[in-house]
């Protein structure tokens, strides 16, 4: 039997099935209700309204553009997209008559993804959709949303535009709702993100996915373990052996602490999950991660190259900081896993031994 998702065999749409189980943390024994629900919404096709603010467009690009098959294909084939800035052929009034009538045809029932900061400063006027401010889009479109996703850091924390909040006023969706939405937060955020968090609502619905979010409004799913936790370079962490110059070759791999690595205070799963096909993330392309799944991101994470201020790291020159008050420093930044983890090592002594632990050495 074929699957009805244009140019995918019934095999390859079942393979892609268990790849969400897994991505969703199921037993095998959901693959059938997976593919089930998929079908289901593929007939029914539930609404979508996709909406940008101060936005590069980054996590729609990032939602695009991933290998055949095209998490971007299924979810056409699953859901009716009615409005989106960058994928319709509609525009003008054309384009913005199909959010009054979904609005109107689908109460209660379609999906507002939006995507970008929201300037409410002037009244709005630094970003607009049509003629009306992005601000009062997202108040109307939203009241009788059967869901609400905010998509990537900007949408869900503010993100790089709010380093100019003050001008303009640059918001998350959640700070001009004034309610809990879900949020979906990277720089730009990760397409199995999206897709496992639509999915999940199509199979288990909308109290299923509000109770499995994080104290942030982010699905555990993805955002349930530090990036330090599958970190490649953490062996290189707890032997204390640090980049201090990305110019010496024999600190190459060394762990990027010291060069503003965010790792130890972000939430997501980018080590196992990886970007372009399971190909690489920031951190296996010698790049720092800058934290941009979290709320601090990016105002309170910049420079993004140079250590957070208020860690400090034992038998580095100037770095030093005692034992007995490296709990306390790093529980000023909240920082608990980090903290427990360094007090370890120094109680062991291993930190700055030398060289890496051996193999399965804990």
């Amino acid at each position: 039997m074929e699957s009805i998702f244009k140019g995918l065999s019934r095999r390859d749409f079942l393979k892609y099935c268990a790849s969400i189980a897994a991505m969703l943390g199921l037993s095998e024994i959901y693959i059938p209700q997976i593919a089930a629900a998929l079908e289901e919404a593929a007939k029914g096709k539930p609404p979508v309204i996709w909406m940008q603010g101060q936005s590069c467009a980054g996590c729609t690009i990032s939602f695009i553009n991933p290998r055949e098959p095209t998490p971007a294909e299924l979810v056409l084939d699953i859901l009716s997209v009615r409005f989106h800035p960058n994928i319709m052929a509609a525009a003008g009034d054309v384009a913005l008559n199909a959010i009054e009538t979904t609005m109107e045809e689908a109460k209660g029932k379609y999906v507002y993804i939006f995507e970008g900061a929201l300037p409410k400063a002037e009244g709005g006027r630094f970003c607009e959709i049509g003629e009306t401010s992005a601000v009062d889009w997202v108040k109307r479109v939203a009241k009788d949303a059967h869901v609400v996703i905010a998509i990537g850091a900007c949408a869900s924390f503010g993100g790089i535009p709010a380093a100019n909040r003050e001008t303009t006023g640059a918001s998350s969706v959640q700070d001009i709702l004034g309610t809990p939405v879900v949020k979906i937060p990277g720089c730009p955020a990760h397409p199995d993100w999206v897709i496992g968090t639509v999915v999940k609502l199509l199979l288990f619905g909308k109290d299923a996915v509000l109770d499995g979010l994080d104290k942030y409004g982010r699905p555990k799913e993805f955002y349930g373990t530090l990036i330090h936790d599958n970190c490649p370079r953490r062996h290189w962490f707890e032997a204390g052996k640090f980049v201090e110059d990305f110019n010496d070759p024999e600190q190459a791999n060394y762990c990027l602490l010291l060069k503003g690595c965010k790792g130890p205070f972000t939430y997501a799963d980018c080590p196992k999950r990886k970007w372009n096909a399971g190909t690489n993330f920031c951190i296996d392309a010698n790049a720092p991660c800058q934290g941009c799944t979290q709320p601090e991101f990016y105002v309170k994470f910049s420079p993004l190259y140079e250590k957070l201020p208020e860690i400090g790291i034992p038998g580095i020159a100037g770095y030093e900081v005692s034992a007995d008050t490296i709990a306390k420093v790093l529980g000023i930044v909240t920082v608990a896993g980090i903290g427990l983890h360094l007090v370890g090592q120094i109680a062991t002594g291993r930190l700055g031994k030398g060289g890496p632990p051996e193999r399965g050495e804990k």
